[in-house]
């Protein structure tokens, strides 16, 4: 065999080696266990929606009445806080698990996903995001339940559930390039269904910040009229259910890539219109409320995979 053609079967075969390496490091994840991880991530975040709303919605919300120390002696509740001080530390351990899960899923992409640079910026984002968390979640105890900041610290925790799907959707196909496999009109109108989304979910954080559920006995709302913000909010809600109804039909008709998770949106977008007319109609009960604002984290993280769906890898 010659130099020439043992150097030319050396290259191919190089070649061939890094190009299966390529399809390695930029396709869809593999690894079980970052998978699970990647899951259990996004199970804890809406998680935390749901006691993070039990310590507003049993008046909790000073059950710890410092941070990050439960008590000025003690970092966890004594017998004297009661029942109000286990829910409180509760949601603070609750913060600690996602920050636990959220860590490994970042380490395990930056050793396993390699190239994946996608997938790093996304849990480094998840990360950062829930320590940010964390650190309103002291300010919202040293404000004494400041509405502006309980309402904040809602909303960025319903982005870090919309993130974590983002990444579960993002490990499932390969890396790269992206093209729209949808008609431009089906994706502008999904991108204004986005804004119907946003302010749907913008009134009804003011209307739950105005309401009788502050968080705390002696913490009183004044300021708007809640009752005039639950119509207010309604609107955006009902014109966000028509909007995913003509999304849902049009990409069932046509066949289109983020067909089955419109209808899984509409699904949720519909519970979500009857638990908020019930609540609404008997005084705002504290478990229908609550399962309020989980489903709202479920419709953005819906919606998220939605949005993603509008593309796909390039072949």
């Amino acid at each position: 065999m010659s130099a020439a053609t043992t150097t030319a079967s050396a290259a191919t075969t190089t070649a061939s080696a890094a190009s299966a390496d390529a399809s390695v490091v930029h396709g869809p994840v593999r690894d079980r266990l970052l998978r699970v991880l990647a899951w259990l991530s996004f199970l804890a975040e809406v998680t935390i929606i749901g006691t993070g709303g039990a310590v507003r919605l049993t008046g909790s919300g000073l059950g710890c009445s410092e941070w990050p120390l439960c008590t000025p002696e003690s970092l966890v509740p004594t017998a004297e806080l009661g029942v109000h001080g286990l829910i409180e530390f509760g949601n603070r351990t609750m913060t600690g698990v996602v920050g636990l899960l959220a860590l490994a899923v970042l380490i395990l992409t930056i050793r396993r996903g390699r190239a994946r640079r996608d997938l790093v910026v996304l849990a480094s984002v998840v990360l950062g995001g829930i320590v940010a968390q964390a650190v309103v979640g002291g300010v919202t105890v040293w404000t004494g339940l400041n509405p502006f900041i309980v309402g904040f610290h809602y909303v960025a925790s319903v982005t870090l559930v919309a993130l974590t799907a983002a990444y579960l959707v993002r490990a499932s196909e390969r890396s790269g390039p992206r093209e729209r496999v949808v008609p431009t009109w089906f994706a502008i109108l999904t991108h204004v269904t986005t804004l119907a989304l946003a302010a749907t979910i913008f009134f009804g954080v003011l209307t739950t910040a105005n309401g009788p559920h502050s968080g705390d006995a002696d913490v009183i709302r004044t300021g708007f009229d809640a009752t005039v913000l639950a119509h207010v909010h309604s609107w955006p809600g009902y014109i966000l259910l028509v909007l995913v109804v003509v999304l849902a039909a049009a990409a069932a008709v046509r066949r289109l890539r983020p067909v089955r998770w419109l209808v899984a949106l509409l699904a949720i977008i519909a519970v979500q219109v009857v638990v908020g007319v019930i609540q609404a109609r008997n005084g705002l009960p504290e478990l229908l409320v609550g399962i309020h604002m989980v489903l709202a984290a479920l419709s953005a993280a819906a919606f998220t995979v939605v949005v993603l769906r509008l593309k796909k890898p390039v072949d």
